[in-house]
């Protein structure tokens, strides 16, 4: 098994002054293939295990990523507009197999059955029916762009059962055990929104909560979704689903882009960033021969500031907390301790990193891939620690934050605001790796609780190519890398009794660009990040983005 393990421990010396200037990379490999359209395996086909996958773990490791981006003789321009392909890694007695298959989306059967791209995605705009004339093809460039329903992006729960999921409106129930699509679902249908995030928090009773925008005459507003944990019937999907809050945006036309959001034991945290959305130009995008991306922008005039909504109540807190801007796709965890509420995230101090995401940049080689590379931000992982009470006896321009062996600060600079500086939850180590991205904890156990550990990926390239273990205790971390592979993704699953937070293993699809039907399925110690063993997959699989694990008696 011809990986490296690493331990990192934090070291000292002035590691803020790297957080915004990087050594320019040079000499990136081409990874091409990992954005290269395959065929589906509907059928389950066995792998060939090299070491040892314990026998406890029983159950679908389920992942969902773009895997046609070729239609007919027209390319999607982004990685995020490809075909969603669900995949399947069934695991029992120390055995895998693994399947695939396209999500039989309307986006999906309309391209293949008009050969061409027909329904619009985040990259890319359809050009008009060139089998219509003029005067059809003229009007149809003032027709809204249609919603895509090509929810490549995540597995999620909803009262128990499985849907594949993206940011509009459209949702595809799955059946975790064929990947067959059973049911399309419509959030208009249940609440006024216009799309829902990939990435929702589901309580301990199975109480989901989501985020979704709504548009309206009085302009953009940010809604906090909650979906009861369990049906009345077995054909019920979001019935009961209500909007607890809705926040209007600071910008009644450019609200800002969110990707998820964070939730504590008693709050649910919106993080309103300086990623901003031009709703006029989505509207005009089509006449325009622009696509949604277009309408991206990162705007620095604009500070963050965290929303912090009652679970309970759905009252908004009256405090803004802010910080100087930055982006955030995914937060860690959040939990509260000692009269504060501690937000863990992925965040950088530029916005603009999506729309470089194109295929046409992923599959560069030489100087140009590394100019690509050199153009984007590094994420790292971040702390800011927000004082819960706040009223007017609280002292004006001075540090609120008193947890131990904490450097974050939040300082009352108005009647209702707080301005909130992060603490860095890494070393210098850190910075060799690239920065960390998918965090992943024990969140059956620790979600909203305080807790040690988490899992991502580093990116010395332009996806993940290290898997790393933090440890927040100390600030040290475990690496596991490999020349010429790619890991996705890691999802954390706890041995059966598990007494400790680490005690588990780790999965993650590992893609070889480099050789030919060669992914495999990776399991590790999660305790010492150690290779126990692997699940070799005879044909190829794109890079995709999250995933989940269904456990089976």
């Amino acid at each position: 098994m011809n990986s490296t393990i690493r331990q990192k421990h934090k070291t000292s010396g002035l590691k803020k002054k790297y957080i915004n200037h990087f050594t320019d990379v040079h000499g990136l490999p081409c990874i091409e293939k990992i954005v290269t359209s395959v065929e589906d395996n509907p059928e389950s086909i066995a792998t060939e295990v090299t070491g040892t996958i314990p026998p406890w773990i029983r159950g679908n490791f389920l992942r969902n990523g773009p895997g046609k981006f070729e239609i007919g003789n027209q390319t999607f321009n982004h990685w995020f507009d490809g075909m969603a392909l669900l995949h399947q890694f069934k695991i029992s007695n120390g055995q895998v197999t693994y399947k695939s298959r396209f999500l039989s989306s309307d986006s999906y059967q309309s391209n293949k059955e008009h050969n061409r791209i027909v329904v619009s995605e985040f990259g890319t705009v359809t050009m008009p029916d060139p089998c219509k004339n003029f005067f059809q093809r003229f009007l149809s460039k003032f027709e809204l762009p249609k919603s895509t329903d090509n929810a490549n992006v995540s597995f999620v729960t909803y009262k128990g059962d499985y849907y594949v999921s993206t940011e509009t409106t459209t949702m595809c129930k799955v059946d975790p055990e064929t990947l067959e699509t059973t049911k399309k679902v419509d959030w208009r249908k249940f609440i006024a929104v216009n799309g829902a995030t990939a990435h929702p928090h589901t309580e301990p009773d199975g109480t989901t909560y989501n985020m979704g925008n709504s548009y309206t005459s009085k302009g953009a507003y940010y809604n906090i979704i909650k979906v009861p944990p369990t049906k009345k019937t077995e054909e019920e999907t979001l019935e009961g689903a209500t909007v607890l809050c809705s926040i209007p945006s600071v910008d009644k036309t450019k609200p800002s882009y969110y990707h998820s959001f964070a939730m504590s034991e008693n709050y649910v945290v919106f993080i309103e960033q300086s990623i901003k959305m031009d709703l006029m130009k989505i509207v005009t995008g089509k006449p325009r021969g622009k696509s949604i991306s277009d309408s991206f922008y990162w705007d620095p005039k604009h500070k963050t500031v965290f929303h912090l909504i009652h679970k309970q109540t759905g009252k908004v807190s009256p405090i803004k907390y802010l910080a100087k801007p930055l982006s955030t796709f995914h937060q860690i965890n959040a939990y509260e301790e000692g009269g504060f509420l501690v937000l863990d995230m992925c965040a950088s101090d530029n916005g603009q990193a999506v729309k470089n995401f194109t295929l046409q940049n992923l599959r560069k080689s030489g100087e140009a891939l590394d100019e690509v590379y050199n153009t984007l931000c590094r994420i790292f992982p971040r702390r800011f620690v927000l004082p819960l009470s706040v009223d007017d006896d609280t002292a004006y321009n001075q540090n609120l934050v008193d947890l131990p062996n904490s450097s974050a600060t939040s300082i009352r600079i108005g009647e209702n605001k707080v301005f909130c500086t992060h603490e860095d939850l890494h070393g210098e180590d850190l910075h060799h790796y690239g920065g960390l991205e998918f965090p992943q904890i024990n969140y059956g156990k620790y979600n909203m609780r305080c807790y040690r550990y988490f899992y991502g990926c580093g990116f010395r390239h332009l996806v993940g190519d290290t898997l790393i273990k933090m440890d927040l205790r100390g600030k040290c971390m475990k690496v596991w890398e490999h020349p010429g592979l790619y890991p996705s993704e890691p999802v954390f699953i706890p041995s059966p009794n598990a007494t400790e937070e680490d005690d588990g293993v780790v999965l993650s699809v590992v893609i070889t660009p480099n050789e030919d039907k060669s992914t495999f399925l990776l399991v590790l110690d999660a305790r010492t990040f150690e290779e126990l063993g692997r699940a070799v997959v005879p044909v190829n699989i794109p890079y995709g983005f999250h995933g989940t694990f269904n456990a089976t008696a």
